[in-house]
């Protein structure tokens, strides 16, 4: 399950696909290495009051913190609830509440979490008003004083981005103006020596995208910029400047994928809810990841499922 290192790509990229098993590299990792954390990537929970979402969730918390090798970290990945962009304030806040009385009584180890679309509750408009429109209400609820932030932990550098933006009347997955020149400033003023993993809802960069859909009915592949970032040619480029960014990690998809790409890891990394709390999405049932953090910048990780049926 040991990731490839920027020297072990030589040149362009390796891309593999997954299915639910954990992904070994040919290459032999550092025998000197040492873990310095193990955390639970829960993504795409999709909370709700139907369909024993609630329990569901509390059951993957539950499984991943009985894990006898403990996990030690918790990040959410965006998509924390069913959906609040086309719902009024009183079915909004009751997802939320769900989402954080499920945590509070259950979550036993600290946590990081990230922002996704279906967490927007609509975009402010001439006919919607309300101070808590677009991603205030999802920042309340996740205690973020930012859409997008960074942190240090276990000796890596930590990036959460926050990639919905509006496009029409949906959104479209990129990153601001303003918020790109951060994270230009956030890579130049990292230790070059210290690991940085980069945390977002819609994929920086995935192969799944292509299947989720028929993509190809046109005669070529065509990947819509909600579900992967439409901008990710310039955010390759800048991280190309950084041999310290090792992984990226995105939900969205509710598939598992893994890209290796100019020293880059990109995991996609499947959907807590499977498909809306009704069974399996395309192959890849109800499940989280798990991964462990290395000293010396290289990381393993595994896509963990616990049996979710949709009677609960």
């Amino acid at each position: 399950m040991s990731s490839l290192t920027r020297r072990e790509v030589l040149a362009g990229g390796v891309l593999t696909a997954t299915s639910l098993t954990p992904l070994t590299s040919t290459l032999l990792p550092n025998k000197d290495r040492k873990r310095v954390l193990r955390f639970g990537h829960l993504t795409d929970i999709h909370v709700q009051p139907e369909a024993n979402a609630g329990k569901g969730m509390e059951q993957a918390l539950i499984h991943m913190q009985s894990q006898k090798d403990k996990v030690e970290f918790l990040v959410t990945g965006g998509d924390q609830i069913m959906d609040s962009f086309g719902a009024d304030a009183p079915r909004t806040e009751a997802q939320w509440k769900i989402w954080q009385d499920v945590l509070k009584a259950n979550l036993k180890v600290p946590a990081a979490h990230c922002i996704g679309n279906h967490d927007v509750w609509s975009w402010p408009s001439e006919t919607k008003t309300e101070s808590r429109r677009g991603k205030v209400w999802a920042q309340e609820a996740m205690g973020l004083a930012k859409p997008y932030y960074s942190f240090d932990r276990a000796g890596w550098r930590w990036i959460v981005l926050d990639s919905t933006f509006p496009a029409g009347g949906g959104y479209t997955a990129k990153l601001d103006e303003e918020q790109f020149e951060w994270l230009k400033g956030e890579l130049a003023r990292t230790d070059k020596k210290t690991p940085i993993i980069v945390v977002t809802h819609e994929p920086l960069f995935c192969v799944c995208s292509f299947l989720d859909g028929e993509n190809e009915k046109t005669g070529n592949w065509v990947v819509p910029g909600a579900w992967m970032h439409i901008d990710f040619r310039r955010i390759k480029t800048l991280f190309n400047q950084y041999p310290n960014v090792k992984l990226a990690i995105s939900g969205h998809m509710h598939m598992v994928d893994r890209v290796e790409y100019l020293g880059v890891t990109y995991l996609c990394n499947g959907a807590v809810c499977g498909s809306w709390w009704s069974g399996n999405y395309h192959e890849f049932p109800p499940g989280y990841a798990v991964i462990d953090l290395y000293d010396d910048g290289s990381f393993e990780h595994e896509f963990v499922t616990w049996g979710w049926k949709e009677e609960g």
